[in-house]
């Protein structure tokens, strides 16, 4: 025998990923632009009597990197609008049905409304 309950079904397949995971992903982000960014630092300073043209570029990147990557990494997590909807609304269930109503025609006389509009009487 099945139970009958009214809870809420949830499906998992729209849920978002962990936050562990999403925080782990911003960190590995944030420091792959931290290690480009030392790169092109070091790259300015080597280059800096060589070609200063490349160092120039190399140390705009350097300061700009740290900025991106911030922004980057507290972006927040991202929307999963692509995945269906996690709410499953319960199943309709049709009404029961009045088999006991009158044929269109055979309307009795004493309802209020039916046949001839019914005047007022007055007493006295």
């Amino acid at each position: 025998m099945r139970k009958k309950s009214d809870t809420e079904v949830f499906r998992i397949t729209g849920a978002r990923p962990a936050l562990a995971d999403d925080v782990r992903g911003r960190q590995r982000r944030y420091v792959i632009s931290m290690s480009v960014r030392t790169l092109a630092v070091i790259l300015a300073a080597v280059l800096w009597n060589v070609e200063r043209h490349v160092a120039i570029v190399a140390l705009a990147l350097g300061l700009l990197l740290p900025y991106i990557a911030v922004v980057i990494a507290n972006g927040g997590r991202e929307n999963a609008s692509s995945l269906p909807s996690a709410h499953i609304p319960p199943p309709v269930r049709p009404a029961l049905e009045n088999k006991a109503e009158p044929a269109a025609g055979d309307q009795p006389s004493d309802v209020p409304g039916a046949g001839s509009e019914q005047q007022p009487r007055e007493h006295s």
